[in-house]
């Protein structure tokens, strides 16, 4: 969803205890996988057992196929942190509990099980619209606001991989972007940063003084586009749609 804004860390943690249900376990792993690896959904939801779960324990890179992801993309490997790990493991167990046969998982089954059936007995793939119905009751539950979306998730892990590594072409390999000038459009804005300025402005609450914020060096588009052209980035305008 096209201006859909990312989540901080208290709300990724309020997300996270918010799943209920039958298919809480499959939800909960879905919405964790995406802000740790990054991925649209229809990219999250075509993950098989076998791209994170390999000789018993989880993969340490997640690989995107270039057949999944969007097209003309080339095929990408994101590192699966600790947080994305713990949901792997969480998520094989549901698999062998509901699924499994003397305690193994089909590594070719669909990692994100849809509720219905193939005719043959075995699990479809979770559809976008239940993937994302799953991922928005969750931000309702959570008491989230503001406009949101599944691609929240995508723009949280953008977002936090930058404030980490204050490198964009870092978060462009990562998210798969052509072009980093589609990169730059997801870090616009740090709106924990921007909270915490607008707080260190009140001037009108009793017993508060006002306070001098650290100022924060944020390069100008104009800059920031220079300086990749220097480089040899290609910064010409994206196509429009989600990134």
């Amino acid at each position: 969803m096209k201006g859909t804004r990312p989540l901080n860390n208290a709300e990724i943690q309020a997300v996270a205890n918010s799943f209920e249900g039958t298919f809480a376990i499959r939800n909960r792993a879905l919405f964790m996988i995406g802000v740790s690896i990054g991925g649209r959904i229809d990219e999250l939801l075509s993950l098989k057992v076998n791209d994170v779960w390999q000789n018993g324990k989880p993969v340490p890179d997640v690989l995107y196929d270039k057949a999944i992801v969007k097209g003309g993309e080339v095929a990408r490997a994101v590192p699966l942190n600790a947080d994305g790990r713990q949901a792997v493991e969480e998520i094989i167990a549901w698999h062998i509990e509901k699924f499994g046969a003397f305690g193994e998982v089909n590594p070719d089954a669909p990692l994100f099980v849809s509720r219905v059936k193939n005719t043959d007995g075995t699990p479809k793939r979770m559809t976008t619209q239940a993937g994302s119905d799953a991922i928005m009751a969750a931000f309702a539950k959570a008491g989230l606001n503001g406009k949101l979306g599944t691609h929240s998730m995508r723009k949280s892990f953008a977002q936090r991989l930058y404030s980490q590594t204050n490198d964009i072409f870092v978060v462009q390999e990562m998210l798969g972007h052509k072009n980093v000038a589609t990169t730059q459009k997801y870090l616009g804005v740090n709106y924990a940063e921007v909270r915490e300025a607008l707080e260190l402005m009140s001037v009108l609450i009793a017993g508060t003084a006002p306070r001098q914020a650290t100022p924060v060096h944020r390069a100008t588009d104009s800059d920031l586009i220079a300086e990749l052209a220097k480089r040899g980035y290609d910064v010409t305008t994206t196509t429009k749609g989600h990134a």
